[in-house]
């Protein structure tokens, strides 16, 4: 399994002066907006797994005092990847993390799981782990804050970041598109998010999120690219559209969409399944 992983479209209005002459005050304005946007974007809540990347992160219901969680892919947890239609839930981990300063350069100290509170590799390649330390811990004690999970399903054409911590590195491009069903090896996922051409990232960077520019927001997290041109194998994900037409990008770079885990995420931090949580279950 690989891993991989912006800018936004600037769009500026002509301003009308006191003079009743046209201005580029607006443009200047809108340009010093993006790269604002742009900056504030950092390694501020990335991690480092011994294997993969990942990031601190919080949905719309968590609070300061619950245990913080990281999120990363579902195949790189340290048991191996999840099999096709396996569901992870509430399992014993201790596993550790590396917690970056907002540079990348400097380590903040290390991070303790107590448990993988949801994985899986099926429909979407995400691992949830539940972490001994509260958000506002992790503020009092290395001024760091976590990533926000987006409700909302990002468009096609969206300026994104994908931050990794495993190689200090940053990528940034847009989605290109969504992918109605992208197919690797035995697992298949729903859709996809395919980056343009910017975003060439590499093994390692597996789990980093893919952070929309303009909210600076979590959208997605990074899982898999097409290395070799193959057809559906093992590092050569295929597209398959709705027809069920297999279309294979060799170079192409994709991540899964996080908005459903984000509105699965209850009081407490806990992942609630069923209802209206469409997340697969065990």
């Amino acid at each position: 399994m690989t891993a991989r992983f912006a800018t936004i479209a600037m769009a500026g209005a002509i301003a009308v002066g006191s003079a009743g002459t046209l201005t580029a005050a607006a443009p200047v304005q809108a340009a010093d907006r993006h790269r604002a946007a742009q900056k504030a974007i950092d390694f501020t809540g990335i991690v480092a797994l011994s294997n993969c990347s990942g990031s601190l992160v919080r949905g719309p219901r968590s609070r300061d005092t619950d245990a913080a969680l990281v999120m990363t892919n579902g195949h790189c947890l340290e048991s191996g990847m999840p099999k096709a239609g396996e569901v992870i839930v509430d399992k014993r981990s201790s596993r550790t993390f590396t917690l970056l300063d907002r540079t990348g350069q400097k380590d903040l100290g290390t991070l303790r799981a107590t448990k993988i509170e949801y994985a899986t590799m099926t429909d979407t390649d995400v691992t949830i782990y539940r972490l001994d330390a509260t958000y506002a811990a992790l503020k009092k004690r290395h001024g760091t804050t976590a990533l926000r999970l987006s409700t909302a399903k990002p468009g096609d054409g969206t300026g994104i970041k994908v931050v990794s911590g495993y190689w200090r590195k940053i990528y940034g491009c847009k989605i290109d598109a969504t992918v109605h069903r992208l197919r690797e090896n035995g697992w298949t996922w729903k859709d996809s998010l395919r980056y343009t051409p910017e975003c060439e990232t590499t093994h390692g960077t597996s789990g980093s999120p893919v952070v929309d520019v303009r909210t600076g927001q979590v959208v997605g997290v990074n899982n898999t690219g097409n290395d070799d041109g193959e057809r559906c194998t093992l590092d050569n994900p295929c597209e398959v559209g709705r027809d069920g037409e297999v279309t294979v990008r060799r170079g192409s770079h994709y991540g899964q969409q996080t908005y459903l885990l984000a509105r699965c995420l209850g009081k407490g931090n806990d992942v609630v399944l069923g209802g209206a949580c469409a997340l697969p279950r065990p």
